[in-house]
């Protein structure tokens, strides 16, 4: 008996260094259930990429070079596409290579950045949407001093304050999961590599990692859509109680694209750290395929929604589609 208790002990104590986990390597199985559609599900996936890509390239191109969109507001839209890119890339090339490739394998260490890049840019991209509706809430509350409460300078704050949060918050999941043992099942049921699926791989105790990814989820989550209702209850207040039905409806105008990316962000990600948690009878194929969704399908309709709703970007673009007509 003395034998037979030796050997998983020193296979944790192994499988908790360091140096040993560097050489580990996971399998990201992509969509379990799935695996025959999985060519077939890669073309939607790749092109809603690719629209990502142009979509967000073409929104910081255009805010760029036109000197009458260096607002506070579009500086917000600028930060929420870089986030966006940078959230998307680092997460589709791989899941494409899983479904068209069949390069299944990532390292230990791989799977830990990919997991600390989606995760601080999800946070970051909730910093932003609450920045913008404050930057909503000021324009249309407090209008008179909107240039001197949202300088370029207090954007800049807002922005880095936000990714330091995604950051901080962020920081102790890499080091939590690391000293987690794992010891034969490999295989993660998902597209990418993130906190809980890495967490349910281990053998040891993983209560610490669950409550305190629940606890940081929680955290953003809750108190941003808190500040963002606050935010938009205050605007309603302000704008119904405008005589002209005229000026209601353009106040009102103005808050829509950024209501839209509110849904489109937010729902996705309820469902998705639901049904980690308390969502046992939600087919794991359903999970994961919404899942990979959430972390496209924002960034690819947040900037066709603001290219529709904000006149600005809307005439800059029909203006260089016509320039385009021109030249052809």
């Amino acid at each position: 008996m003395k034998g037979t208790g030796q050997r998983p002990l020193q296979h944790l104590r192994m499988s908790s260094n360091d140096t040993d986990l560097g050489q580990v390597s996971f399998i990201l199985i992509g969509i379990p259930g799935l695996e025959a559609f999985h060519r077939w599900i890669a073309v939607p996936l790749c092109s809603m990429y690719i629209l990502t890509l142009v979509g967000n390239c073409t929104l910081l191109f255009i805010i760029k070079t036109e000197t009458s969109l260096h607002k506070p507001m579009y500086l917000f839209l600028s930060m929420l596409a870089i986030n966006d890119l940078i959230l998307t890339t680092s997460t589709v090339p791989k899941m494409l290579s899983i479904f068209w490739l069949n390069s299944r394998e990532i390292s230990f260490n791989d799977c830990l950045v990919q997991m600390f890049f989606i995760h601080t840019f999800s946070m970051v991209e909730s910093s932003i949407l609450l920045a913008m509706a404050f930057d909503r809430y000021v324009a249309i509350c407090d209008p008179l001093r909107y240039a001197t409460i949202l300088s370029n300078s207090a954007v800049a704050k807002m922005g880095l304050a936000g990714l330091f949060r995604g950051m901080i918050l962020v920081m102790p999941c890499p080091f939590l999961i690391k000293r987690l043992p794992y010891c034969s099942q490999k295989v993660i049921q998902h597209t990418y590599c993130e906190h809980m699926a890495m967490v349910k791989l281990s053998c040891g105790d993983t209560i610490i990692n669950r409550i305190y990814g629940i606890c940081a989820a929680l955290f953003v989550i809750v108190l941003d859509m808190v500040l963002i209702a606050a935010s938009y209850t205050m605007i309603l207040r302000a704008v119904f109680r405008v005589p002209s039905k005229e000026a209601c409806a353009k106040a009102l105008s103005t808050c829509a694209a950024h209501a839209c990316t509110i849904l489109v962000t937010y729902t996705p990600a309820l469902f998705t750290f639901l049904t980690h948690r308390i969502g046992r009878n939600v087919p794991p194929y359903i999970h994961i395929l919404l899942g990979s969704l959430y972390l496209l399908v924002p960034p690819m309709v947040n900037p066709l929604v603001y290219g529709v709703k904000t006149r600005e970007i809307r005439d800059k673009v029909l203006s260089m589609f016509n320039y385009s007509k021109k030249l052809i």
